[in-house]
């Protein structure tokens, strides 16, 4: 698939990310460093090592203004900020607004004192632009739909951002993705690994797939955002003109019913589909670690700690969304972005890729 878009940044780009360990991010410093035009310094409290020439972690701790200005101000060539950084947060609730905005201001105010050819700056943001954590958004949700009555860190963010750009020589964008999903076993707020953990367990008790949400969810239109998707996405908003000071809506281009997505996981496990139950997992769940310690051990599974697959609270939030959630892609496919996933068939793939790395258990 291809995508279009006038490149009018400098040939040799490096850009900075912060939060380059996080899901919105890893997938993208991989797809930046296929291009041998771009070079990646990640940002992150506990940086891995690089094993790439064009790729350097520097360890910073961000909600310090002063360690982070120290840690970013070697970086005089980044001419472009990726900024996918989050306070911390609990599931579902009203998240910090002056906290995330002073992150975003930290990073900003250090990469700009340290790099005189900034040329582009990249927020990550997400389908809670919408409200979607409040109550049923409107949908299609489009990026000029009307602003919910705040808090929302968002909105703060987007408009510091272009209040800054008003007076700087960088322009700025933003992404909105849906949740992000992908094969991720660093980290276990995942979609994938929670209903490949659900499905086992359901499997191993000798039960049908219920769905373990409620019934206006199992019936509900979705989308959701490949971690690939998002990042492709992003590089493109790097360069393209037509990107310059807006956002999009980035998700997989496809939409799908949990109800639909249900038969096709109930089939790769080999197990019968339920019926939506109104639990809450996270305390319906809150005794089945021995369980998985047992199925780890008959399977040989790598992770006998269910806790580092499943985070029940994430997937109650997920299942009790009583309303469609989907977000209407025009915008960037008119700008020149068309790349496109099939959610279902991709999110049994990262399935299987979870089963090959011992992660879960296979069946068939």
């Amino acid at each position: 698939m291809t995508t279009t878009g006038t490149d009018t940044a400098p040939l040799t780009k490096t850009a900075l990310i912060a939060g380059a360990t996080g899901a919105a991010a890893t997938r993208l410093v991989e797809e930046l460093l296929r291009d041998p035009d771009w070079s990646v310094v990640g940002v992150a409290r506990r940086p891995p090592v690089s094993q790439h020439p064009r790729l350097r972690y520097i360890a910073a701790d961000l909600t310090d203004p002063a360690a982070a200005a120290r840690a970013i101000a070697p970086e005089t060539a980044i001419t472009h900020l990726v900024y996918a950084c989050r306070a911390p947060f609990k599931e579902g609730g009203v998240e910090d607004v002056d906290g995330n905005v002073t992150l975003l201001r930290t990073v900003l105010d250090a990469t700009e004192t340290a790099a005189p050819g900034l040329a582009h700056v990249h927020l990550v943001e997400g389908a809670k632009w919408y409200g979607l954590h409040i109550g049923a958004p409107i949908t299609p949700s489009r990026e000029d739909a009307a602003r919910h009555m705040p808090p929302n860190f968002y909105y703060d963010q987007q408009d510091l951002l272009a209040e800054r750009a008003r007076t700087a020589k960088w322009t700025w964008s933003a992404s909105r993705p849906n949740l992000i999903y992908d094969f991720a076993p660093q980290r276990a707020r995942n979609i994938v690994s929670v209903i490949g953990a659900w499905a086992t367990i359901s499997k191993e008790l000798g039960l049908p797939l219920d769905f373990p949400g409620k019934a206006a969810t199992y019936d509900a239109i979705c989308d959701l955002t490949d971690a690939s998707q998002l990042a492709r996405g992003i590089k493109w908003m790097l360069t393209a003109e037509t990107a310059r000071n807006e956002a999009f809506n980035l998700t997989d281009g496809d939409l799908f019913r949990w109800k639909q997505l249900w038969q096709r996981v109930a089939d790769h496990f080999g197990m019968a589909v339920g019926t939506p139950r109104d639990w809450r997992l996270e305390t319906w769940m809150a005794n089945k670690g021995p369980l998985w310690r047992d199925i780890a051990g008959r399977h040989g599974l790598v992770e006998p700690d269910i806790t580092r697959i499943a985070p029940w609270g994430f997937a109650d939030f997920v299942f009790h969304q009583a309303y469609d959630v989907l977000s209407i892609m025009t915008k960037i496919r008119i700008a020149g972005f068309h790349d496109t996933i099939a959610t279902e068939a991709n999110l049994i793939a990262h399935i299987e890729r979870y089963q090959d790395a011992r992660i879960l258990p296979r069946y068939r």
